[in-house]
């Protein structure tokens, strides 16, 4: 159980609750064991009577009445207890589950763009949920049955060698075998739990990735070969589940028959103590009562121990997830403004997933206030000068001062505060439009996000939709078209009023025209803020205060519209070729 121990830190947050628990649990554990004493007290009054010459039936009657009366009035006392130990074990588990799925939440926004790039979504989403479920019945069902068993066991076990030590002693013989047992089954049941767990993860991914790319795979016909994939996944999860299942199915017959052999050992060895006078009826009753008191317990022993190894398979992939740290470190916070004055030096990166260099050792002053523009072929380096900026990576080698302090001395937060991104395949969740542009700045009034929807060129577009603003989007925006989900992302940046705007080519699915007016209010925007704009359309760059033309992850030209054009390049070659393809 090293896995779970990660888990004492809730045991001990919520302590007072679970122990008021095994308080109520062997409180009403106390009550139960009335009824086998009192039936015992029965018999032996019966036997008594039966055997008296003298035989006072009123007296018997009352002292039946009696007994029978504490036994009705014990058993609705300890069956409150026990609904009281079922709310306050259970609730626990419920507290620990919230806990522990808030903890598993916060730790992956903590985690790097490398981590989500080597792990599958479905992965994630199945540790948890499906995971932490069987954590939950650990700290619920298990721990309470736990409990209950502990506690009745000590409880009868204690009482009976008080009464009968000999006869105690044989009815307890088959419990070394029950052990050995149940740890020679845990042992297999937590190796295929894990199995288990791990191809439940694989069909989630692969549900996951099937409804995401639903369009790929209707328009290139998929839908037989997608389905062979889920059926052969199936199937693979289907004999893991059998082969646990087969495993599990031997517990509770062991049990059962366990216990049977110590029915059969009570009444043979207390029937021959009872002939020899050496114990009363009523104690062969009691022990009988109480043998089969433990029948549940021992039996439930069984299906706790699997609860247990199936949460330590579950537990030991959620720790690999949460021993996960970021590469990328909080810094310890720069108290002055942000202004936006960056200054690269010798700044280089390689991305660790696949080991490609992206920048090989860039010089780049942007000086506060000023609009850059960055073009360049696909893959020589422009998204990954945004993802530096950002801090979604941090240079292989050299600097990035911001404000002349390094860039890894500010706070995430406080970077991140300052900037606006708008990447060039945006995001936009399941809510209304309103809410995903609110998500640029929470406290937004509706005229704010209107405003800001009217200078990324998208108001007319929301107000011909019937709900408008309200209009619920289709997981990642589907109801909207490519050009109208970048111009709801700039609204989203621009409501936000960032110090820092990086435009990677979020222009690149809107038509001229729409370009035009989006550029012409960010160039009124941008006056007094930092801006990086990523385009592979020079109309997008030409107004910048400067051009960088990146290749291979080297500047190579940098200027000026002006003093590009004035020189033989790429850039001219590209803007003629631009010009050539609009006269078409």
């Amino acid at each position: 159980m090293k896995a779970l121990q990660y888990l004492n830190k809730y045991l001990y947050k919520y302590r007072t609750k679970l122990l008021l628990g095994f308080l109520i649990t062997v409180i009403a554990r106390i009550f139960s064991l009335f009824t086998p004493r009192l039936i015992g007290n029965i018999l032996t009054a019966v036997e008594q009577f039966l055997q008296s010459e003298n035989r006072d039936f009123e007296s018997i009657q009352r002292f039946l009445l009696i007994n029978i009366l504490i036994i009705i009035g014990t058993a609705l006392v300890s069956g409150f207890f026990t609904f009281l130990m079922r709310q306050t074990i259970i609730n626990v588990s419920r507290y620990i589950e919230f806990d522990l799925k808030n903890e598993i939440f916060w730790h992956y926004q903590r985690l790097t763009q490398r981590f989500y790039k080597n792990n599958r979504t479905g992965d994630l989403m199945n540790r948890i949920s499906e995971d932490v479920g069987k954590v939950r019945m650990y700290f619920g069902p298990a721990l309470m049955y736990s409990i209950n068993t502990v506690s009745l066991f000590i409880i009868v076990i204690s009482y009976m060698v008080s009464i009968a030590p000999m006869l105690t002693l044989y009815t307890v013989l088959p419990l070394p075998i029950l052990s050995v047992t149940i740890y020679k089954l845990s042992r297999i049941i937590n190796e295929k739990s894990t199995l288990v767990q791990e191809v439940l993860s694989k069909m989630s991914s692969f549900a996951q990735e099937s409804f995401s790319g639903i369009a790929v795979i209707k328009s290139y016909n998929l839908q037989e070969k997608m389905n062979q994939g889920f059926d052969d996944l199936a199937t693979e999860s289907y004999q893991k589940n059998m082969s646990l299942v087969k495993v599990q199915a031997w517990f509770f017959p062991l049990m059962i028959l366990l216990i049977g052999c110590s029915n059969l050992i009570v009444i043979y060895v207390g029937g021959n103590q009872y002939i020899n006078n050496e114990i009363e009826i009523g104690v062969l009753a009691e022990f009988i009562i109480y043998v089969n008191m433990l029948t549940w317990p021992v039996a439930v022993v069984g299906w706790i121990t699997s609860i247990i190894q199936q949460a330590e398979a579950s537990q030991k992939r959620i720790n690999a997830f949460l021993e996960e740290q970021p590469e990328i470190e909080n810094g310890k916070g720069i108290s002055k403004e942000i202004l936006g004055c960056f200054t690269l030096k010798n700044v280089s990166l390689t991305y660790p997933e696949t080991k490609i260099t992206a920048l090989k050792e860039v010089d780049l002053e942007i000086p506060a206030g000023t609009t850059l523009g960055i073009i360049g072929n696909i893959g020589s380096g422009k998204s990954s000068l945004l993802d530096l900026i950002s801090r979604l990576y941090d240079p292989s080698k050299g600097e990035i001062l911001l404000d002349g302090e390094d860039l890894k001395n500010y706070t995430l937060s406080q970077l991140r505060e300052a900037i606006g991104y708008i990447p060039q395949n945006a995001f936009l969740f399941s809510e209304s439009i309103e809410d995903n542009i609110r998500f640029g700045s929470l406290n937004a009034s509706l005229d704010e996000i209107k405003e800001a929807c009217k200078k990324a060129a998208v108001h007319s577009n929301i107000m011909g939709f019937k709900e408008g603003y309200q209009t619920l989007l289709g997981e990642r925006g589907v109801t909207l078209s490519g050009g109208q989900i970048q111009r709801v992302s700039i609204a989203r940046a621009l409501i936000k009023n960032p110090k820092i705007l990086l435009l990677d080519d979020c222009l690149s699915a809107v038509d001229t025209d729409t370009e035009e007016e989006i550029l012409k209010h960010l160039k009124t925007i941008s006056k007094d803020k930092t801006t990086l704009i990523v385009s592979h359309r020079i109309s997008s760059l030409k107004h910048a205060d400067k051009i960088i033309v990146f290749e291979n992850g080297q500047i190579v030209q940098q200027g000026t519209h002006t003093d590009l054009m004035g020189a033989e390049g790429y850039y001219k070659e590209l803007f003629d070729k631009q010009q050539a393809d609009r006269a078409k």
